[in-house]
């Protein structure tokens, strides 16, 4: 994961090149998703790939940064209304367990 304005490989510092682009599934508030299309880079030194991910999308998640962001402020519950069902109990409890996921929140806010 880069952001947009790095142009040099976060792995060894080589010039990374457009290569690609993917489609990501993006969950938002009111049960709505959308397709975001996710721009791949390769790197000329290593040859690895990196993905430019929005500062709107958390890396390895589904949901909108927003919506984690509420349930671990605890502004988003299980009684919330709008939000009965999304994301499910169990999910809630994953992110809220996770102390990686309030770093890489508290790191990008």
């Amino acid at each position: 994961m880069i952001s947009s304005s790095t142009s040099t490989c976060p792995t060894c510092g080589g010039k990374l090149k457009p290569y690609d682009k993917v489609l990501r599934i993006v969950r938002t508030k009111g049960r709505k998703t959308k397709r975001v299309s996710i721009r791949r880079l390769r790197c000329t030194e290593c040859g690895g790939l990196h993905r430019e991910i929005p500062q709107y999308i958390c890396p390895y998640k589904q949901y909108e940064k927003d919506v984690i962001q509420g349930v671990l402020e605890g502004l988003i519950t299980c009684e919330t209304l709008g939000y009965e069902d999304y994301p499910c109990e169990m999910t809630m409890r994953r992110w809220l367990a996770s102390h990686k996921l309030r770093l890489l929140l508290w790191r990008n806010p």
